[in-house]
């Protein structure tokens, strides 16, 4: 891979500016949009006049950044470890961040072979909690590796627990994966998963708005978030607490107007509270892969239908389901008991009791008639059909 010849001074200017901002910063986005990239960059590094919206103090702390920093460096830095710089405006920018406002990415460093853009065109957010349960990381991993086998690109944060479990089932599966960190894109984190990361930035793709070297805070965590929400179709929660960062993923979908989902768990437990919560608000119950891609989808990629079994009486003629359903659960019955009981005339009956006897669904008693051990049992099994 071949340095970029020759940076525009815009790129250069977003890049600059991509350490000085924080992430997610909207007064930064209005000076961006009223003024333009290089006009800012020019009054950071003049120190005057201070733009507006922001203090003295704010304002002598931005240019106390600026001062230090070079943009190149900074474009050198990332060629060496295999990450490009996409702004607003490029092929590969994903224009759906654009709906994020003046709290869009002053652009994003990128670590990995495919198109951005292509690959956020057909993606899902799986999140969730770091200290997730058995149940939540078995329910991630295999939610990813089904929406891999479908096509779809899993986009997740690289941290430990549901994030760790979804880009794996991904991977497992042979499919897409998206990390999107909260630091450099040069720096793994959380370390346990420098493994795990540089495996996705060889697969997938690896994606942040910090540039090469800067480490993560808790603030920028939650601002990540937001990038998270705008570049899929759509954000699946899998265990969340009620004060669970995932959640801030998801409401951020929510105001995008992107689908929102969770995956339920035990009422009992802690770690499924917040989705829980977030499903009595309008989010989506999903229980497996097929269930998101109905509602991300295109038409027509529907979920198959929930029902038990097919079971032999599932077969039998409406009538002669009828006449059945009329016997008693124990003892005998007459023919004219039956017949009242199906609502049909006693000749009937009788013919619907001679067919069932010959399926082995009712035998003769006397008189009467009684269901056969095979239909209390088929009886039973179908309360749990369709």
């Amino acid at each position: 891979m071949s340095p970029p010849a020759g940076p525009d001074r815009e790129l250069l200017a977003r890049v600059f500016l991509s350490r000085v901002l924080e992430p997610g910063d909207g007064v930064g986005g209005r000076w961006l949009r009223e003024l333009g990239a290089e006009e800012v960059v020019r009054r950071l590094r003049d120190g005057a006049p201070r733009l507006a919206g922001v203090s003295d103090k704010r304002w002598a702390g931005l240019c106390a950044r600026a001062a230090l920093t070079d943009p190149e460096r900074d474009l050198a830095l990332a060629h060496e470890t295999g990450a490009r710089f996409v702004r607003p405006g490029d092929i590969e920018w994903p224009a759906q961040l654009d709906d994020l406002g003046d709290a869009r990415p002053t652009g994003l460093w990128v670590r990995g072979r495919p198109s951005l853009r292509m690959w956020a065109l057909r993606s899902v957010a799986v999140v969730g909690a770091r200290a997730c349960t058995q149940y939540g990381a078995h329910m991630a991993a295999t939610l990813a590796a089904g929406l891999a086998e479908q096509g779809w690109v899993v986009v997740s944060g690289g941290a430990y627990g549901v994030d760790g479990a979804a880009h794996r089932g991904a991977l497992g599966a042979g499919g897409a994966t998206v990390a999107v960190l909260a630091c450099g894109v040069d720096r793994p984190y959380p370390r346990g998963h420098t493994e795990l990361i540089t495996r996705i930035a060889q697969q997938g793709l690896v994606v942040g708005e910090l540039p090469p070297g800067d480490h993560p805070t808790p603030s920028r965590f939650i601002v990540r978030n937001r990038v998270i929400a705008a570049l899929t179709r759509g954000t699946v929660v899998v265990e969340a607490a009620h004060r669970s960062g995932s959640l801030v993923t998801a409401r951020a979908a929510q105001r995008l107007g992107r689908h929102t989902m969770g995956v339920p768990g035990p009422a009992t437990s802690a770690l499924s509270a917040g989705v829980h919560e977030l499903l009595r608000g309008g989010a989506t119950l999903v229980t497996d892969a097929a269930e998101v891609v109905e509602l991300v989808g295109a038409i027509g990629e529907l979920a198959p239908d929930r029902c038990g079994p097919v079971l032999p009486r599932d077969l039998l003629e409406p009538d002669a389901r009828q006449v059945l359903a009329a016997l008693p659960a124990r003892g005998a019955a007459t023919p004219a008991e039956i017949a009242r009981g199906a609502r049909t005339t006693p000749d009937d009956a009788i013919a619907r009791l001679y067919e069932l006897r010959s399926l082995g669904y009712v035998e003769r008693l006397g008189e009467g008639w009684k269901l056969t051990r095979q239909a209390v049992v088929s009886a039973r099994a179908g309360r749990n059909g369709c």
